[in-house]
Formats: structure tokens, C-alpha cells, sequence
């Protein structure tokens, strides 16, 4: 258990890990390529782990180094792995390791930890189909366990029925260059977190891939055609800037993230515009983003349907602002590694911060409404963005302790000694 202490103001210069998410989506950009690629700056944590220790059980080496990783490349060829691949609860990689095994020739099997047998890859399932990819769910639940006979991909047309989870539509992406014909893809209903669909067509075309997509991100058409192995950098995690910024937010003090560049192709960097709504003073240039608290927070309504990752970082925030803060459009929330809407109402209100709960909104009210606050025990669920984000209520409430701190490990394997360079 850690307990936080509480920190009257900061002024900090820091670096974050490297993007969770851009790390995983160069790493199968960089396995398909033909040749060796040379990955900058990668972020090591048990999430990318499970991606490399996965890509070498299909054929793919991967060399990690201090600051760059090296990745031998087989031109879209997939051996078959001699057991099943295990990915613990890393969503990302389920979802793109399915499409990527169904580029191969025999017989694989996808498989997780018990929360990741509760986590939705149905869609992703009937899309592939749609591709002449045979694929079930082992247990029929339309979750993971899953059981591929492959044998390539045919391409063509196919249907995503449903876009509330873009990592199913950025997997499908990823591999369709290598379908035995030209893809085209169509998504039906609202595309959810679309940020992180642009961050793969930008990762693509870095790797030579220019998809031809629509304005709304629905429908795709993707060439055929192999990755180029090159050298890329991936930028600082902007979900892990977001408790250092939330941290300025809420001490009133002054962080700047030194790695996270602007513009970036992360959505998650949007909290910046967002604490400047309530009150903050962003500056942006070459020595990175800095953020500067306010001395009066104020609430906020805000739609979050495109970076849910930052979500319980800003409820934190609004626990401290004055007035109701209401978070919008954040159902996705409840298959993340817990449900996170349902997690950050329930912790929140043991240290005395009103909250409503509703199908897909979060409502915080602000400080005048609450009873005087206190610390508590914070179950995390192992869910590394609970733990992350009490910390920084750490910062404002003595006595919050965090249980099962070691979660952090999946996304930010050093936050807890990074956290401390804010005193």
C-alpha cells in the first residue's frame, strides 16, 4: 500500500515514458515490415511485454535496448506459434494480435487473464469474418478466449458492426495491407475515441501505408502493399503526462512534461485545453507543455468520447474546482480494465467528493458541495489509471493510500519514483 503525501505547490520539470499506444501500434507496424527497424524511445512496461513476447512466438525477434528496441521485420510472414499466446489484460494487444495471427497459415489461440475473458472482441470477430478469416469465440461469449484456423486474409469489402472500441478498427487496419485483394472497410455507428484511429493512419503512413479514409473515420479504403522498415521515435505518453499536468492543476503549482511535443498525435494531450478551460495557464513550445494551476478551478461539461484513457485523471481534477464538473459520452469506460465510470464514483465518494453515476456520464460536484474531504483506502482493481489518478489526490487529501500500487507496471513501470520529483 502507498500512502501519499500531500504537497502544497510544485514546479517541476519531468519526462514521461514513451506512448503506450504508439508503442504498440510501430511495433506491428515494424513486425510486418521487411527489414529491421530501429524503435526510439519505446515505452518497456508489462503491456508492451505481452506485445514483443507475443510478436517473437509468431517469428518476429525483437531486441530491446536502454532507449531503442530492434525489430526484425518478416514482410508480413506469421509462423505459427507453438502454444498459446498470452496477453494478461492488455486489451490493445488482444485486439491487434488477432488480426495479425490471422495473417498467418495454422492454428492459433489468443488468451488472457479472467478480466480480459470479460472484455468485448466480437465486432472485431465479424469483420475479420467478413475477410474469410474462421475465428470463434473458445467459450462463445464473444470474448477472448479466441481460436483462429488461419490462413491469410482474403480482403475485399467487410462491416466493423460497431465502432465503440477503436482498437478493434485500428486492428483490422494494421494488417488489411497484406489481403489477398484491396480492402475496403466500413464501420457501422458512431466511431468512439477517434484519436487513436488518426494516431494508426499516422503510424501507417510513417511505415508507407497511405490509407484513403472519410472525414467521419467510417470507411476505409487500404491499398495492398508491405511496410517499409525505417527508424521511428515515439513521443511521451500523453495519458502519463496527465497526472504530472493534473498535479499542477490542483497544488496550484507549475509541471512541464518535456516529451510530450505539440501538436502530437495523441488525443490524450487534450487535457491541457481542458484544465485551461478551468482555469489553467497552458504554454506550449520546444521545452515541452507546460501547465500552471489556478488558484480557482471551475467546473467543467465536457464530452470525452474521444480520449476516455484521461477521464478518471480529470474527475480528480474536478473534485478541487468550484461547481459541477459533468464528463460526457464515456460508456466505453465500463470494458476498460475495470469499469472505470463505475470505479472513480465509487473511490471517489470514500474521501467525501459528491458523485453521480449515470449509463454514460459522470458527474463530480466541486468543493463547496462536498463534506470536508478525507483520506482513505483506495482499491485500484489493478487498474493502472486508478492508482495513477489517486495519487494525485494524494497530493490535496492526507491519508489516501493506494492498495495494490504495483499496477502501475502495465503502462509506467517508474511512476511512483517519477511521482516523487514533484516535491
Amino acid at each position: 500500500m502507498k500512502e501519499i503525501k500531500p504537497l502544497a505547490t510544485t514546479d517541476t520539470t519531468l519526462t514521461v515514458p514513451g506512448s503506450k499506444s504508439l508503442t504498440q501500434r510501430a511495433l506491428i507496424a515494424a513486425a510486418l515490415a521487411n527489414g529491421e527497424s530501429i524503435l526510439q524511445y519505446p515505452l518497456a512496461s508489462e503491456d508492451t511485454e505481452y506485445t514483443s513476447h507475443a510478436l517473437a512466438a509468431m517469428g518476429i525477434t525483437v531486441t530491446p535496448g536502454k532507449e531503442q528496441w530492434r525489430v526484425q521485420g518478416k514482410g508480413g510472414l506469421i509462423a505459427t506459434p507453438e502454444q498459446e499466446i498470452f496477453l494478461g489484460n492488455n486489451g490493445t494487444a488482444t485486439r491487434f494480435l488477432t488480426s495479425v495471427a490471422a495473417l498467418g497459415h495454422g492454428d492459433f489461440t489468443i488468451n488472457g487473464d479472467q478480466r480480459m475473458h470479460e472484455r468485448p472482441i466480437k465486432p472485431l470477430m465479424e469483420a475479420l469474418t467478413g475477410w474469410g478469416v474462421e475465428i470463434r469465440s473458445v467459450q462463445g461469449t464473444g470474448c477472448p478466449p479466441v481460436a483462429i484456423a488461419a490462413k491469410g486474409i482474403t480482403g475485399g469489402k467487410t462491416l466493423l458492426p460497431e465502432g465503440k472500441s477503436s482498437q478493434y478498427l485500428s486492428s483490422l487496419l494494421l494488417v488489411a495491407p497484406y489481403a489477398a485483394q484491396p480492402a475496403e472497410l466500413s464501420v457501422a455507428g458512431e466511431v468512439l475515441s477517434k484519436p487513436y484511429v488518426t494516431m494508426t493512419l499516422a503510424v501507417m503512413r510513417d511505415f508507407g501505408i497511405n490509407v484513403t479514409a472519410n472525414p467521419e473515420l467510417n470507411h476505409f479504403l487500404i491499398p495492398q502493399g508491405c511496410y517499409q522498415a525505417r527508424e521511428y521515435a515515439v513521443e511521451g505518453d500523453a495519458s502519463s503526462a496527465s497526472y504530472f499536468w493534473a498535479a499542477a492543476a490542483v497544488t496550484g503549482g507549475r509541471v512541464t512534461v518535456a516529451n510530450v511535443p505539440s501538436p502530437s498525435l495523441q488525443g490524450d494531450a487534450v487535457l491541457v485545453d481542458i484544465l485551461a478551460r478551468m482555469g489553467c495557464t497552458v504554454e506550449r513550445s520546444g521545452a515541452g507543455i507546460t501547465v500552471t494551476g489556478s488558484k480557482e478551478l471551475r467546473g467543467v461539461e465536457v464530452d470525452m468520447g474521444d480520449c476516455p484513457d484521461v477521464v478518471p485523471t480529470l474527475a480528480v481534477v474536478a473534485a478541487f474546482a468550484k461547481g459541477r464538473t459533468v464528463i460526457k459520452n464515456i460508456a466505453h469506460l465500463r470494458i476498460k480494465e475495470c469499469d472505470r465510470l463505475h470505479v472513480m464514483v465509487t473511490e471517489l465518494a470514500k474521501l467525501g467528493i459528491t458523485t453521480e453515476e449515470r449509463a454514460d456520464t459522470m458527474i463530480i460536484e466541486g468543493r463547496e458541495k462536498n463534506s470536508p474531504l478525507h483520506g482513505a483506502e483506495i482499491d485500484t482493481y489493478n487498474d493502472h489509471r486508478i492508482a495513477m489518478s489517486f495519487a494525485v489526490a494524494g497530493l490535496k487529501v492526507p491519508g489516501v493510500r493506494v492498495k495494490g500500487e504495483g499496477c502501475v507496471v502495465k503502462s509506467f513501470p517508474d511512476f511512483w519514483e517519477r511521482f516523487e520529483l514533484l516535491y
